[in-house]
């Protein structure tokens, strides 16, 4: 720091760090953060209510992460129902949450009720493939694909030219 005065001070309300960002047009507050995540569309929504991709559907479609939909079947992974699998019924966007068959709890009255759990803390364990989807996952697998790291051969075809 003592060779960039400049990064030592900051104005206003920076992060004990006190060092420049990577990206000045993004903020980094966490009240704007915040408020961007819970007024957020419903598109925006679908994005953010994604669930990991089970390892063998990961290896088959080299893709990571897939937006949760009606009648893929999940795995949970986290929390009081860790091990329950099933089907999504709904995916409850104002909520954040998405419904599986078989995960319900009895209210007080005696009625059965769906409990909402968020697809971060899930697994998808089958894809239900539409055209739609199969077009996303040819979009993602790619870019994965190429991303990677830099090998001798690559350098050996800069020389050629």
């Amino acid at each position: 720091r003592e060779f960039f005065p400049a990064l030592s001070r900051c104005s206003g309300g920076c992060s004990a760090g006190g060092a420049m960002k990577f990206q000045p047009d993004v903020s980094s507050s966490r009240r704007k953060s915040r408020k961007a995540h819970f007024n957020a569309s419903s598109s925006q929504r679908r994005i953010i209510m994604s669930s990991a991709l089970s390892n063998e559907l990961r290896k088959k479609h080299s893709v990571r992460s897939m937006p949760v939909r009606k009648d893929d079947e999940v795995s949970v992974v986290r929390g009081t129902y860790k091990g329950r699998e099933g089907k999504v019924i709904q995916c409850y966007r104002k909520k954040w949450v998405i419904h599986i068959d078989r995960i319900t709890r009895e209210k007080q009255s005696g009625a059965t009720v769906q409990v909402g759990i968020h697809p971060s803390k899930c697994v998808i364990t089958k894809l239900k493939l539409d055209k739609d989807r199969r077009a996303i996952l040819e979009r993602k697998a790619p870019s994965k694909a190429k991303k990677g790291k830099y090998t001798e051969q690559d350098a050996a075809m800069q020389d050629v030219d």
